[in-house]
């Protein structure tokens, strides 16, 4: 299924001059996240969307001690300014990166009336589905989610439905609002040498929050990010309680360095902590491998990671769903294989 936007389009000559218009006039910020003075690599995803766009590429950060983050922004290729806004009320949430949305949402629409931006992108994470819809409710525009296209200055694509379809957009609104699937455009890197972006201090509305950060209680790991991580071991209900979990998986993702992910079944009944779901209300992954353990593959789990270049399913049932976009499967009792397989990972 695929839903498409038809448009009429100019003569050759008329719709040349209406694009290298558009291109001068058009401007991106792109909202980066950052923590404790550290950037998030992964919201660089959303400069490579802002660049496709075309016109100038501007980045966003805000944070207690973000002049260093802004040095390390300033040598991302296409970024011609930093914006930054150095306060501490923009660094503490419970549940993103950044601060919390209920302020953080008056300053960015602040900067973004200043700066004349067309086009305004950051991440399809926790911290940009929390704050996006607010800024978009507040400039009076409607928001374009989870984009995996840049079409044109004003037509998106993106997935609905769990991803089962697929649907061309367009919008009309004078700023466009976009989060951006962090696994449809590889974060932008730095260049060699030093970078030639300007930084420049941002408007800071000094906007009172309804509400107070509390506290926060982060999960932990040496491992790698699930996010980022070139390699994503997951298990689902079929490991049948939190003591297996452990037991199974955490060896067998340490054997190869990879990330440890779970099904939204397995979040639910206990055994993995919420940060390490996978799926549609989770996070979307597309690693170089993915190793479903005894996860049947529901439509839900699929879309948070069927992008990956390589799925390989470990289940009992030869039937399950997973099978079916698994680029290699094992059928099999987990409890017996996956132990036999990291013994031999660890020894190859």
């Amino acid at each position: 299924m695929l839903s498409t936007v038809r448009r009429a389009v100019a003569g050759p000559a008329r719709h040349q001059l209406r694009s290298a218009g558009l291109a001068r006039l058009l401007s991106s910020l792109a909202i980066l996240e950052q923590r404790n003075g550290e950037l998030s690599t992964g919201s660089l995803s959303a400069v490579t969307a802002a660049k496709k766009l075309g016109g100038s590429v501007h980045a966003f950060v805000a944070g207690s001690g973000v002049k260093s983050v802004a040095e390390l922004v300033a040598k991302v290729d296409g970024v011609e300014k930093v914006v930054i806004v150095d306060s501490a009320a923009y660094d503490k949430s419970t549940d993103s990166l950044q601060g919390l949305p209920e302020n953080y949402a008056p300053l960015l629409v602040e900067n973004i009336k200043k700066g004349g931006y067309t086009h305004v992108l950051a991440g399809h994470t926790a911290f940009g589905k929390n704050l996006m819809p607010r800024v978009a409710a507040l400039l009076d525009v409607q928001q374009v989610s989870d984009v995996i296209k840049v079409e044109s200055e004003n037509t998106f694509v993106r997935p609905v439905y769990a991803g089962n379809a697929i649907a061309t957009v367009e919008s009309t609104d004078p700023i466009k609002i976009l989060t951006i699937r962090g696994t449809a455009f590889p974060a932008a890197e730095a260049t060699s040498g030093s970078g030639n972006a300007a930084i420049e201090e941002g408007a800071d509305p000094k906007a009172e929050s309804t509400v107070e950060w509390v506290s926060e209680d982060l999960a932990k790991s040496d491992r790698p990010d699930l996010s980022t991580a070139g390699k994503v071991v997951s298990g689902g209900r079929g490991l049948k309680s939190k003591e297996d979990f452990d037991k199974i998986m955490l060896p067998l993702a340490d054997s190869i360095g990879a990330a440890v992910g779970a099904s939204r079944a397995a979040v639910d009944s206990g055994y993995a902590d919420n940060s390490l779901q996978v799926g549609q209300t989770g996070k979307v992954v597309a690693p170089q491998l993915y190793l479903a353990v005894g996860i049947s593959g529901a439509i839900q789990h699929l879309a948070g990671m069927k992008d990956s270049k390589v799925i390989a399913a470990i289940n009992k049932d030869a039937d399950a769903p997973i099978f079916q976009v698994a680029d290699v499967g094992l059928v099999g009792d987990l409890f017996e294989k996956v132990p036999e397989l990291t013994e031999k990972l660890k020894s190859a």
